[in-house]
């Protein structure tokens, strides 16, 4: 059986979608299961081979080591981590210490580990839509700074080959197949749309003000870093979502395909 943490989320609930027909179960809040308290974990973990772990906003309160030990003594044999990319660019910023403890915690455990390290979502351009649906409009700092965001499904697909082992002591790096910079992401969800998307272009104190409605100080500084001054490592196109799925990631424009319902006018 696979356990699968954050089954609602834009990853997990594509992964749930690739382990159809599998032995999978779903590990949330609503079914009595919180990462912040290790012991209710146990219930869902029992009998579990493999556990897809995705920490919730910045791991506040979560023990990481806890975590683990509570999934082995239920029996887990391996664990996949959804980490960030920004663990191995930017070790300093808090942005991403959590997971960098987590990181640290599942290398020292006694399981099989993997680890996936994602560059940005596509799907963060969700925080787009209600824009999009009633102005037409995007708003966003940096317009011309490129960066090879990745799909929530491929991360999903790449989650589900992992999961099933023979991936002990692999850290993968996730990105999309070509940097693609926010002016382009809103022309692609112009073509999307078949309709004109204005882009207006945000000053980094505009998006921190925006971004700090529903993110911590530090995680909107860390954020606006790499979307604003990139580092070489986060430009480029890594080769490992080809490598386990044996096909190129999906581009922007087809995330934007298949998710325009949400920037439809209602």
């Amino acid at each position: 059986m696979i356990v699968v943490t954050g089954a609602t989320g834009n990853v997990g609930s594509h992964l749930m979608k690739e382990l159809a027909g599998e032995d999978v179960r779903a590990l949330s809040r609503s079914t009595g299961a919180d990462l912040t308290d290790p012991g209710s974990l146990r219930p869902a973990l029992e009998g579990a081979e493999a556990l897809f772990l995705m920490v919730p906003g910045d791991g506040r309160g979560i023990d990481p080591a806890a975590v683990l030990d509570v999934a082995e003594a239920a029996g887990v044999k391996r664990v996949v981590l959804l980490s960030s990319q920004g663990v191995r660019t930017r070790p300093e910023a808090q942005s991403h210490a959590h997971l960098g403890r987590f990181e640290a915690a599942v290398r020292n455990s006694g399981l099989e580990w993997t680890v996936l390290r994602p560059a940005g979502f596509a799907s963060n351009a969700y925080a787009w839509a209600p824009s999009v649906r009633e102005q037409r409009l995007v708003a966003a700092p940096f317009a011309d700074v490129a960066l090879p965001v990745v799909d929530p499904a491929d991360l999903a697909a790449c989650a589900a080959v992992t999961l099933r082992g023979g991936h002990h002591t692999h850290v993968y790096e996730l990105t999309g197949p070509v940097p693609i910079s926010p002016r382009e992401q809103a022309s692609d969800l112009a073509t999307a749309l078949g309709e004109q998307v204005t882009f207006v272009e945000l000053t980094r104190e505009e998006a921190a003000t925006h971004l700090g409605a529903f993110m911590p100080p530090e995680v909107v500084e860390g954020t606006l870093d790499i979307l604003g001054s990139p580092t070489a490592a986060e430009r480029t196109v890594s080769p490992d979502v080809a490598t386990l799925l044996g096909r190129d990631p999906y581009p922007f424009v087809a995330w934007a395909a298949r998710n325009v319902a949400a920037f439809r006018t209602p």
